[in-house]
């Protein structure tokens, strides 16, 4: 009667120490490059060192492509497309993986620098889906650019390395804090009052903010920047953690920002292993998908649609809406994570339907909420194709839902696909913590999901 039930067994418990070994390894380099790659600029960056590391170009290196071809296109430095041009046409559609370089976080605001009292702050703006109190009283650090009026930019990185200072979001102490504990946990800390705190240090040669002026002369030495210059900024506070491995066995990850960059890496990593697949393999990074995937790097935009028609234009078969013909015949594995399921929380999960960790990749038929409200919801035929492969390359998935029906809910890039005419599901790994400064992912889940991303990308 086994046979015919689910196996719901861990990972861990089949492996040899060979293939335990290579996990860890892997990990390891996740790891890195989660402590290198904070935000989606940075993600962007590392993704195309290690692409022309392996053999990729950009698009606008070559007058034509031939199969096996490796070619990229960076959007404004907050998206890259990767390609490896398959044997057959691209008529016959793509295999393409999604996964988005955002994560949530804190932007400065355009005139963020002010002083109250005798301490100088910046004023932020949060991004995305997070819980205000998780942001305060931890170390934090500045990551962006600061591009000045003549087109120059400036790269900051502060907090990072061990000799920067740090920043932080001061809290109010349990003595004083009777009001604030009777609030509601979405009341208890003002977005407004989510201020970097970041100096003391008065110029005797001012008369009034007399530290603001100070911290301004810093900035000026510093970047040859003067205030006004924030207004042509992005600049994010993100945690100063450094990622790690967690627990006496050393079987989990916990860092920021791992929704969603531990698809992108387990993505980047399988297409860097892509020869000369028969279908045209690609991996896509998108920007605000946090916050809705708008704007000219969001995945609403159209400017993955120009990448692909200008693969079709230099494989030489372009013509009048062959795009849309493309984008019906071809397959996604939408690369985003899933809500672990976690005994202490056990109220909000259907046991049933649930990621565990340490199970491999999560498959989400749909997402969205409640009613299945805006969610694209994968055809059956399509779940048992994926389905087959995996079983077919030794891969091990479960199927989930993010959690109970009336409970909440969450999207992905997946319908933006759906709605071109492509075959999507949703597939990434269950994550602890989701949306807090320290998520917790699993080593075992986390090297499944390269498995799967590289036996869908190789046609297997």
């Amino acid at each position: 009667m086994s046979e015919l039930s689910i196996n719901k067994k861990s990972g861990w418990e089949d492996l040899s120490e060979n293939e335990k070994n290579e996990i860890y390894n892997f990990a390891n380099q996740y790891m890195n490059f989660l402590n290198i790659a904070k935000t989606e600029r940075e993600v962007i960056k590392e993704a195309e060192n290690l692409a022309r590391q392996n053999g990729f170009k950009s698009i606008n290196e070559y007058a034509e492509l031939y199969p096996g071809d490796k070619v990229y296109y960076i959007n404004r430095g907050k998206n890259i497309y990767l390609a490896v041009i398959g044997e057959n046409s691209l008529e016959g559609g793509i295999n393409i993986v999604g996964a988005h370089a955002d994560s949530p976080r804190l932007d400065l605001k355009p005139n963020p620098l002010y002083q109250d009292g005798n301490l100088a702050y910046l004023k932020t703006h949060y991004y995305g889906g997070i819980k205000k109190y998780q942001w305060t009283a931890i170390p934090l650090a500045i990551h962006g650019i600061i591009v000045k009026e003549n087109g120059e930019k400036i790269y900051v990185n502060i907090g990072e390395n061990e000799q920067d200072p740090v920043f932080t979001i001061t809290d109010l102490l349990p003595h004083l804090a009777k009001e604030q504990q009777q609030k509601k946990l979405s009341e208890a800390i003002n977005a407004e009052n989510l201020s970097i705190l970041v100096g003391s240090i008065p110029d005797k040669d001012e008369e009034k903010d007399k530290v603001k002026n100070n911290i301004l002369k810093i900035l000026n030495k510093k970047y040859g920047i003067k205030e006004e210059d924030f207004v042509s900024s992005e600049l994010e506070i993100v945690p100063a953690f450094k990622c790690r491995t967690l627990g006496l066995d050393e079987s989990l990850i916990a860092g920021y920002g791992q929704d969603d960059k531990v698809c992108v890496y387990t993505a980047l990593r399988a297409i860097l292993n892509v020869q000369k697949p028969k279908k045209t393999a690609v991996c896509l990074f998108s920007d605000k998908e946090e916050i809705g995937s708008m704007g000219n790097t969001g995945m609403e935009s159209h400017v993955f649609d120009t990448f692909i028609a200008e693969l079709l234009n230099k494989t030489r078969i372009n013509r009048p809406n062959l795009l849309d013909k493309v984008f019906c015949n071809s397959k996604m594995l939408s690369a985003d994570v899933d809500a672990g399921l976690d005994p202490i929380y056990i109220s909000v999960s259907d046991t049933h339907n649930a990621g565990y960790l340490g199970k491999g990749v999560s498959l989400n038929k749909y997402t969205g909420s409640g009613g299945k409200y805006n969610s694209s919801d994968a055809n059956a035929e399509y779940v048992a194709e994926i389905r087959s492969m995996f079983n077919r390359n030794n891969i091990k998935f479960q199927v989930a839902e993010l959690g109970k029906t009336d409970i909440g809910g969450g999207g992905t890039i997946a319908y933006i696909l759906a709605n071109k005419g492509v075959d999507v599901i949703d597939c990434g790994i269950p994550v602890l913590s989701m949306h807090a400064p320290y998520e917790v992912t699993c080593k075992y889940d986390v090297y499944a999901a390269y498995r799967a991303y590289e036996a869908f990308l190789n046609n297997r």
